[in-house]
């Protein structure tokens, strides 16, 4: 059964990149056959559907399983459509995102980092959705929230980061702040301690979120790190860690939902991009962090063929940066189809020598 992998189109410079990465999951460049199923979800669309057709996109995800999406517009007015981001997730129960990020060739880390980094954060509860409510007055005035996470979702973010620890031959890094929380950051770490208990042959280092964030910044470590979270302290890590990379275009965000077992049942993965409305029209900006969700989103699919199309995307796409085929951003002369069209040629040449071996 040919594989369909339903396309969120979406709104200005994300529309364009999202085409590059097609071009590079066409069957001539990966020797995979896959079906497209296409939604457009930019906001023309959205607006003209009042939200129907992200609806859809998220009804075709659950039936098909993979999803990639391009980076799209959230109109700031509360009356407006609002984030499709918010309504996908809600729409496929989607329970943790995984951004990682990692050292591109030419691009200068901070701090010596160049072992990638993965965040396996909440993509529900905690901060976001809380309910919030102030009480008194003048200087008496208290501010209040309640937030919650649910034991099913620490699961869902412990299980799957020794999974895919085990996957990047990763350490298991970091933690919540269980000594100041051991009921409410505790329910994490427990989880982590089952996780570990039952993937022995996983390195399990946990650490305090403060903690965590100090030995980023102070330690240049030669393991890959995958770093289970919270919500909030998932989404503050994810956007230092890909700053430490010098650059957030080698960085690609998954967003999963899991079924009974535990496993994956919805991807999609996307670029931690915005639509860039500057750039449009002008065959510039880099699709390099669009490509790299394309190659994640393959690496999902159920055939050793798409495994090898994955790992060959990926080495391609750093090959073109290590090369000195790439954008302006990463201090290259090279424009947004040069790029792939480089990324296209490395990825055919590997799969046709690897076939030989």
């Amino acid at each position: 059964m040919v594989p369909t992998v339903v396309v969120l189109e979406g709104d200005q410079t994300g529309q364009e990149l999202l085409l590059e990465a097609l071009r590079v999951l066409d069957r001539s460049v990966i020797d995979v056959e896959l079906a497209f199923a296409r939604y457009d979800l930019s906001l023309e669309n959205r607006r003209a559907t009042d939200n129907q057709v992200v609806f859809d996109a998220a009804e075709a995800m659950k039936t098909h399983r993979l999803g990639l999406k391009a980076a799209t517009i959230t109109p700031e007015t509360k009356d407006d459509v609002g984030s499709p981001n918010r309504l996908l997730r809600e729409a496929i129960d989607g329970k943790v995102i995984v951004r990682t990020g990692r050292k591109l060739p030419r691009v200068i880390p901070i701090a010596g980092i160049h072992a990638p980094i993965s965040v396996v954060r909440m993509a529900v509860g905690d901060a976001y959705g809380a309910k919030e409510w102030r009480e008194g007055e003048g200087l008496d005035e208290t501010a209040h929230r309640t937030d919650t996470i649910s034991r099913a979702v620490c699961r869902y973010v412990a299980e799957f980061a020794f999974v895919h620890a085990k996957k990047l031959k990763a350490v298991v890094f970091g933690g919540p702040k269980y000594t100041v929380s051991p009921v409410y950051e505790g329910m994490l770490k427990e989880e982590m301690d089952a996780a570990a208990a039952r993937h022995p042959d996983v390195t399990y280092n946990p650490q305090l979120i403060d903690a965590t964030y100090a030995m980023l910044l102070a330690n240049a470590g030669d393991d890959p790190l995958v770093i289970p979270s919270l919500n909030r302290d998932g989404d503050c890590l994810s956007d230092l860690v890909m700053q430490l990379f010098g650059s957030i275009a080698g960085a690609e965000s998954v967003l999963l939902s899991f079924d009974a077992d535990l496993r994956p049942a919805v991807v999609m993965a996307e670029a931690p991009h915005g639509t860039a409305p500057r750039l449009q029209g002008k065959n510039v900006a880099n699709p390099l962090a669009m490509i790299l969700a394309s190659a994640a989103l393959l690496s999902y699919v159920d055939d050793r063929r798409a495994l090898n199309a994955s790992r060959a995307v990926y080495e391609a796409s750093l090959e073109a940066v290590h090369g000195g085929i790439a954008t302006a951003d990463l201090g290259g002369h090279a424009t947004t189809t040069e790029f792939t069209d480089a990324v296209i040629d490395g990825v055919r040449r590997k799969l046709d020598v690897w076939s030989t071996l």
